[in-house]
Parts: structure tokens; sequence; C-alpha cells
């Protein structure tokens, strides 16, 4: 099939998409948007509802420079929302559709749909969904509706950080810092980017001489809790703090 004919086919299908996903949650009767690459969430919501969509998010369209960019390629976009468009990037590999595997091009607003529509199909989206910025178009796709009570708990799982913006939590011992040499011991072996395999997982570490305390008491109780006097930071600073410590 060529291109031209398969961008038909799948806007067409995401057409289809965009009518029943307005029949049923009517996106566009709410005021309010916010979307979190970090959680991977998309809320829409008024004073009296809420509704939270897991997305991917397809790339921008820059109002300055006229170019699309796709996510896969952009370092500013976090994993979360991107891990799964590589099954665009290889889709256009095996049928030499180049626009799906150049990372950065000369553009139109309008060709974004056709990109949106092309990775709704692939990836089986629900719809898409377009925020505006100053500068860009972001073309999203929705995936998966979740309840409230579910995405806010996935919400809680993520701080802002003024130097990494907005990452899972994760909490460390009031002596481990960047650039120090205190040891780094940890509730489970972790890397950078991990899925936990548990639902209440957090990475969590201490210092050395926190190891020792823990000891003498048997575990964590009052007084080992209090030494240690737990803080919490992204999990970027996590993985900083554990290459200086280790």
């Amino acid at each position: 099939m060529k291109y031209d004919q398969f961008v038909t086919d799948c806007f067409n299908q995401l057409i289809k998409k965009q009518d029943n996903l307005s029949e049923k949650y009517d996106l566009n009767s709410y005021p309010n948007w916010f979307y979190d690459q970090a959680s991977g969430l998309l809320t829409f919501s008024d004073h009296e509802r809420e509704l939270n969509f897991r997305y991917h998010e397809v790339g921008t369209f820059s109002k300055i420079t006229s170019t699309w960019k796709w996510s896969w390629d952009n370092e500013h976009t976090l994993k979360k929302v991107k891990q799964h468009l590589d099954v665009v990037k290889q889709y256009g590999i095996e049928h030499g559709f180049e626009k799906l595997t150049q990372g950065l091009f000369e553009s139109t607003m309008e060709e974004g749909w056709d990109f949106t529509s092309i990775t709704a199909n692939l990836l089986n989206g629900l719809g898409s969904y377009r925020p505006e910025t100053e500068r860009h178009f972001i073309f999203m796709v929705l995936y998966e509706l979740i309840d409230n009570e579910q995405a806010s708990e996935e919400k809680e799982k993520y701080i802002d950080c003024e130097k990494h913006e907005r990452r899972r939590r994760a909490f460390i011992c009031q002596h481990l810092k960047k650039n120090s040499k205190n040891g780094f011991q940890e509730a489970f072996e972790t890397y950078e980017d991990m899925e936990f395999e548990y639902e209440d997982d957090d990475f969590q570490a201490w210092c050395n001489e926190c190891e020792k305390v823990r000891a003498e008491h048997d575990g964590w109780n009052d007084e080992s809790m209090e030494f240690s006097d737990i803080k919490l930071v992204c999990e970027k600073c996590y993985f900083e703090i554990k290459e200086s410590n280790k």
C-alpha cells in the first residue's frame, strides 16, 4: 500500500474513533485539561467532574519553525509517553515511509493529524487530543481511561523537582548527597526508568552508617528512622546521588 492511501485509511479510522470518543465522553465540555508526562496521564476536569486517560505523545508541530518532531526523537519528552512510538518508526522502516522514520523535518500542522491517525491505528488508540502551547501544537493519542482514584494514587508517586521537573518520587536518608561518599544501601537493586514489580514499590536508599544503626536495632524502628531522617527526592536526583556514593 502506498503512503497516501495508508494515511487516508488511518485518518478515516481516526474520525470514527473521535466520533465515538465525543459521544461517550464529550471532552469539549470540560473547560480544564492538564497533561503529565511523568505519570503519562491526561486529565480533563471542571468543578464537578474529572476524566483521566493514559496517552501516547505522538509528536509536536512548531509554530515558530513549521517543523514536525516525533516524540521518539525529542529528548525533552519523557519515556513514559513515548516508549511505544518505536512501533510507528519500525512500521515506517519496513514499508519505506520516510516521514515515519525521520525525527525532525519541515511540515504543516495539518500533517500532524496524519501522523496522529497513523499512531492511533498502529497502537489501537481510543482517539486523539491536541493541546496548544505558545510555541507548539502537541499531538496525543489516548488509549486507556482509568478511574479517578487510581489516577490520584499514580499522580502521588511523582514530584516536581527544581532541577529535573516532574519525576517519580524516591526516598533517601539525610546523609546521602551528590558528590558525597557515604555508601549506598538499597531496599532492592534498582536502575533508572525501571518498572516496579509491585505497585507499592518505591526507590529507597540509605548510607552505610544508617545501615549500621538499622542492624543494631534489628531493622527500621523509631530510633533508626530518626537517625536516617528520610527525605524525598526525584528519581533523577536519586540516581545521580547513587552514582557518586557507590
